[in-house]
């Protein structure tokens, strides 16, 4: 250890009310070593906080240690008389209660430990969810909000909560957070002089809003000394008696000893930096969350040809009748936060869903951008519309003629996105074979939401991308085909040498003929191969590979995306038709 350390010099420097997260309760000592002996050290720090409304701030600030600190029981108290004082309430005098308990206490006298509970009101209100020992808010990303620390026996030794949203709380509720909190600091060593504290001497003074004390002591003085001891005991029981009662208690009927003694023995000495400091966490009058006030910070998006920009609340409003443009890998970057899933709803529209709620109806233009009503976007969350916002560029290809469609005209167009085809025609090849066959095709479901996050058109961004999407329309399909069925439907000579892909072959074959089926094949086996060029890309096959899966290397990566998947699917859906027929959809 270092002066530095038991003077706390970096810590009392810091206060909560600029920190980023606050201690709600908190009951903390990391030790090592016995602490009677040399070579002990301790670092505690202790904490207890309560909110109080602007009518109490003056009374609550002469309210320290003793009243608000860890000391300061929080419990729920049933008079005689009648009267309750529930927890979440903290009182001054009896019955006169003047602020509001964030932290409960929850004794567990029967199964040990030390359990606390973070106000549900305050959780409700923020709409967290406790995940292992967080607090998260789904809507805004599954932020950590609020943290739990507890020891290795269970017991809660810290609650502490981000003060962007604790201040959000205060707002809303009109109130103002006190903390008082102690931290000390403990090494007994041999010698002072040969010690890091050899310069220091005990001090006891006021610093940063706090007050610092420096004890230096003997370790007798600390745990030695004299003791004393007293015995009282009756004399008047028959322990013999089946049923004894004893009497009154009088000098005739009880005895005592008493004993004295001198305990020392405790070389060394202790040197303890203690600190006391109250503060306030003081809101800034915004609720965003709580209240839903008008957030001031907002992105300001590109709405025109000539860059001109357009802040989010201006185009909060139905009527002004905008749209605008982004990159299409604004689409992955959702979809890589927790909770947001992709829905599709025409061949070139869909929506992005995301954890606040909403719903961003998007389309697909000429050029390949994401266009969307400007409105929409504008009602999004705050750290949502940023998100869009880092993807926005100046209008280009028009407004996807699909999107028009449905917001202008009311007339959605009549077409299918391949990504959705392409999981159709599976569970319908699936279910054709359990009907017919009486087995499973697949060896194990899959959930299809969760896939198309991967097998979609904007997974394609370039040549790496488009060979990975390859691999992974391998991975949901041929991957997960039952080989061992699959081979006892087969006639195949060599079926037991077959992959899973050439199994479906020749069973096609069967019906088909070999070249018919090696034609509607040729698109699995080309994203097979692609997929082996995901491993080796410089591979003199990929070309080959992209050919054979129909791929049009002219067009852009998302439109090579969308054919692979498109032509992948169509193959499925072609050996469905042909070894069952009665489909009426061609797969395109």
């Amino acid at each position: 250890m270092t002066e530095a350390w038991i003077l706390q010099a970096s810590e009392i420097r810091r206060a909560f009310s600029r920190a980023t997260w606050v201690p709600l309760r908190a009951s903390r000592n990391d030790e090592k070593g016995n602490v009677t002996e040399v070579g002990y050290v301790g670092d505690v720090f202790a904490c207890g906080s309560v909110a109080f409304p602007k009518q109490h701030h003056e009374l609550a600030e002469g309210l320290s240690w003793r009243d608000i600190g860890i000391g300061h029981t929080v419990a729920p108290y049933a008079y005689s008389d009648g009267h309750y004082s529930p927890i979440d309430a903290y009182q001054y005098n009896d019955k006169e209660p003047i602020g509001i308990n964030l932290v409960f206490e929850h004794p567990q006298p029967v199964v040990g430990g030390r359990q606390w509970i973070l106000n549900p009101d305050l959780v409700v209100a923020l709409r967290l969810i406790k995940e292992g020992r967080n607090w998260v808010r789904p809507e805004e990303d599954f932020v950590v909000v609020a943290r739990e620390t507890v020891d290795s026996d269970g017991s809660h030794s810290l609650i502490e909560i981000k003060r962007e949203f604790l201040m959000d709380y205060l707002a809303a509720r009109g109130l103002s957070l006190r903390l008082s909190y102690y931290r000390q600091r403990v090494e007994n060593v041999a010698d002072l002089k040969k010690s890091p504290y050899a310069g220091l001497a005990e001090i006891e003074e006021q610093r940063d809003g706090g007050r610092y004390r420096l004890h230096i002591r003997e370790l007798n003085a600390v745990f030695g000394g004299s003791w004393v001891s007293f015995r009282v005991w009756r004399t008047d029981v028959d322990d013999e008696e089946d049923a004894p009662v004893m009497g009154p208690e009088t000098n005739e009927n009880t005895a005592t000893e008493s004993a004295e003694g001198l305990r020392g023995g405790y070389p060394g000495l202790r040197v303890e930096g203690e600190f006391w400091r109250d503060e306030w966490i003081e809101h800034q009058g915004k609720s965003t969350r709580v209240r839903r006030d008008e957030d001031q910070n907002l992105p300001h998006f590109i709405v025109d040809t000539d860059g001109s920009r357009k802040s989010s609340d201006k185009l909060n409003d139905e009527d002004i009748g905008r749209w605008l443009w982004f990159r299409p890998s604004v689409v992955n970057e959702l979809l890589s936060h927790r909770g947001f899933s992709l829905k599709w709803y025409t061949a070139e529209t869909g929506a992005i869903k995301s954890t606040s709620g909403h719903s961003i109806h998007f389309g697909i233009n000429a050029s390949d951008l994401i266009t969307v009503y400007a409105c929409d976007i504008a009602k999004l969350p705050a750290w949502e519309q940023f998100l869009w916002a880092a993807c926005n560029i100046a209008p280009d290809g028009k407004v996807s003629a699909e999107l028009l469609s449905s917001q202008v005209k009311a007339q959605p167009a009549d077409t299918s996105a391949v990504e959705e085809l392409l999981f159709g025609c599976m569970r319908l090849l699936e279910g054709d074979f359990r009907k017919t066959f009486g087995i499973s095709l697949f060896l194990h479901e899959i959930d299809d939401a969760a896939s198309m996050r991967n097998v979609s058109r904007f997974s394609s961004m370039d040549q790496a991308s488009l060979l990975r999407l390859a691999k992974d329309l391998v991975r949901i399909f041929s991957d997960r085909l039952d080989a061992r069925s699959l081979r006892r439907l087969s006639n195949h000579p060599e079926k037991d040498k077959l992959g899973s892909n050439m199994l479906l072959q020749s069973i096609l074959a069967q019906k088909t003929g070999e070249a018919r089926a090696r034609e509607v094949f040729a698109v699995i086996a080309g994203t097979y191969d692609m997929r082996l060029g995901d491993a080796h890309p410089t591979s003199s096959k990929i070309d080959a590979a992209l050919k054979l899966a129909g791929i049009d290397t002219a067009a852009s990566y998302l439109r090579q995306g969308e054919q692979l998947i498109r032509n992948f699917g169509r193959a499925i859906w072609c050996t469905g038709s042909l070894l069952f027929g009665g489909h009426e959809t061609s797969g395109e």
